[in-house]
């Protein structure tokens, strides 16, 4: 179980990764509004009530039960002593058992890009992963033509793995995405033998 026991919270040199909570509404729905442009490219299409208040409310309470059962963690990112939201990272999909895995996905609103918030924040979720969570594997996968995305995953130690044809449906089309995954103990590329 992740949250039942104790308050998710997650602090890096200059954020703090929280859960999702209802006053949280107006700071998501605004950067989400204002960077709209910037994440269509790279997302799913947003339901019709995306941005409303009562899809966040069924956000927040998917975010409680996911940590509740152990499914999923979704953190925002804030900027500490600020609480100004700047993204947000999920680690979802965890399963148990033999797998010990999950699965990364990202994103930021657009001001923020390219500021190394999600570097940051994506090196302290895999630390937690591995150390607090005791998974073994994390993956992710993004679009082929996302630089950006994929620059991110291997500066956070994820290591491409192939492609999955007709991954996700983003933006409206089936699209491929590159797969990667980061290995808590990892000796691909590795030449030193033992």
């Amino acid at each position: 179980m992740l949250g039942r026991r104790r308050k998710i919270r997650i602090e890096t040199e200059r954020l703090i990764l929280r859960p999702p909570q209802h006053g949280d509404h107006r700071q998501w729905a605004d950067l989400r509004s204002e960077s709209r442009a910037f994440l269509t490219p790279w997302e799913p299409t947003w339901a019709s009530d995306h941005l409303s208040r009562k899809g966040f409310t069924n956000r927040v309470y998917w975010a409680q039960r996911s940590i509740a059962n152990g499914a999923a963690l979704p953190l925002f990112l804030f900027v500490r002593d600020e609480e100004r939201l700047v993204g947000a990272l999920t680690l979802d999909n965890i399963r148990r058992g033999p797998a010990q895995a999950g699965t990364t996905g990202y994103w930021v609103g657009e001001k923020y890009a390219r500021h190394g918030y999600m570097r940051e924040a994506l090196v302290a979720l895999v630390h937690y992963a591995f150390t607090t969570l005791d998974l073994s594997r994390l993956e992710a996968g993004c679009l082929p033509e996302n630089a950006a995305s994929r620059g991110l995953l291997e500066s956070c130690g994820y290591k491409y793995e192939g492609v999955a044809q007709s991954y996700l449906q983003i933006n409206g089309r089936w699209r491929n995405h590159v797969l990667y995954a980061n290995l808590r103990s990892d000796r691909r590329g590795r030449t030193d033998a033992g």
